[in-house]
């Protein structure tokens, strides 16, 4: 018996097994194709026997180096470096040859992919449930040194002309980069006009995983809004903290917080970020902001470390939290929402060392003491505007 590679009758490249007949002088010799997985027997004769199997097989590994954008070669080069000869004493032109033909299939399989229900839903190739499910969370994938890189910027032809410098600055392959942000604008183009829950919309139409939906969910809600996160002070953030401050902000700031006929996901609650204007009332009625800090401190002295410098620059920070949120009606300062959190609290709470645990107890009394206040009549605002910013802040302090 002997494993070689050559063309098949069609043309196409392939592996075969030759065996040779009970006649020690065969007058005609029997061959195995292998071509993507699927099993052909030939009579090197006027004859032709032919087996086909009925399940696309996928190497994982091979596919993995698809999508990170390497070349057939250098698909090849790496699996050589993996011992993968000496597991399976073939040649390296078979090898090459299986790379080759893995990388048509995976080709043949994109423009599915592209719309997950149709890989689903086709029946050219046979491709096991579970298999399907690895094929597209695997396509959806996205780099982390990537997505920071393009997080709420618009997902337009500007970007992607940029692909380039991003792909040389993150490590990314630029076809790699390319195929991520080809998914982030698709996943945007189909769900920016849909009705109901963000997160369900990407998970029907792309059959994701519920974590990476989210994930998506973040990016699409990012693009919408512009919010600005690249500029120097931002970039200590991960992905995943902007993921976590977004999904609070889909969850009680949007359209799809409170109204169930609207429910867009998508877009800020314009008259909610209006009505915010009336928290000013904390912090201009000297009577008020004065009742205010001193139910705070009574209710924090000994609880912190901090005390003397948080009573000290209670005014200050107050304003700081009212004031982020009163100017959310213009488009410049939403963009600027996390630059105003890292600049006005985040920076002047590290400066005078607060600890994670002194901010968590300040942020949680200094929202309940407003309770108290029997001259503050927007409570439910309050409630609404306090928890999500408390929840972005706590995501966002730390070095």
């Amino acid at each position: 018996m002997e494993f070689s590679t050559a063309a098949t009758p069609s043309g196409h490249r392939a592996h075969y097994l030759s065996e040779s007949l009970e006649d020690p002088n065969p007058p005609q010799r029997t061959r195995r194709w292998i071509v993507n997985g699927l099993g052909f027997f030939f009579t090197m004769a006027n004859e032709l026997d032919v087996f086909v199997g009925n399940t696309t097989l996928i190497d994982e590994e091979v596919y993995q180096l698809w999508l990170d954008g390497y070349s057939v070669s250098d698909a090849v080069n790496i699996r050589l470096k993996s011992g993968i000869l000496d597991q399976t004493g073939a040649g390296p032109d078979v090898l090459e040859s299986d790379t080759m033909d893995h990388y048509r299939t995976f080709q043949m399989l994109e423009r599915l992919l592209h719309y997950p229900p149709k890989l689903v839903q086709q029946l050219l190739f046979q491709i096991p449930p579970h298999k399907q499910s690895m094929l597209i969370e695997r396509y959806y994938a996205f780099d982390e040194a990537f997505v920071r890189e393009v997080l709420g910027k618009k997902l337009s032809k500007g970007t992607k002309k940029d692909l380039d410098d991003i792909s040389a600055k993150t490590g990314v392959t630029l076809k790699s980069c390319r195929r991520q942000f080809d998914n982030f604008k698709r996943v945007f183009k189909v769900v920016e006009e849909m009705r109901g829950a963000l997160v369900e919309n990407i998970q029907q139409n792309f059959l994701l995983s519920d974590r990476l939906a989210r994930d998506y969910a973040a990016v699409v809600f990012f693009a919408n809004s512009r919010f600005e996160t690249g500029k120097r002070k931002l970039q200590y953030l991960t992905f995943e903290d902007f993921a976590t401050c977004a999904e609070h902000l889909i969850q009680n700031w949007t359209l799809g917080a409170v109204d169930v006929a609207e429910d867009m996901d998508m877009d800020l609650d314009k008259e909610f970020l209006q009505d915010l204007k009336e928290l000013k009332i904390l912090i201009t009625d000297k009577d008020l902001l004065d009742q205010h800090k001193s139910l705070v401190c009574t209710s924090l002295r000994g609880k912190i470390s901090v005390f003397h410098e948080m009573e000290a620059n209670f005014k200050m920070l107050s304003r700081a939290l009212v004031n982020i949120g009163t100017s959310l009606t213009h488009n410049k300062d939403v963009r600027d929402f996390f630059i105003d959190l890292v600049e006005k609290f985040i920076e002047p709470c590290k400066a005078a060392n607060w600890s994670a645990s002194d901010v968590q107890l300040f942020l949680t009394q200094y929202t309940a003491s407003a309770r108290a206040l029997d001259a503050f009549k927007q409570q439910s605002l309050w409630e609404r505007y306090m928890g999500t910013l408390r929840s972005c802040l706590m995501k966002m302090y730390h070095n």
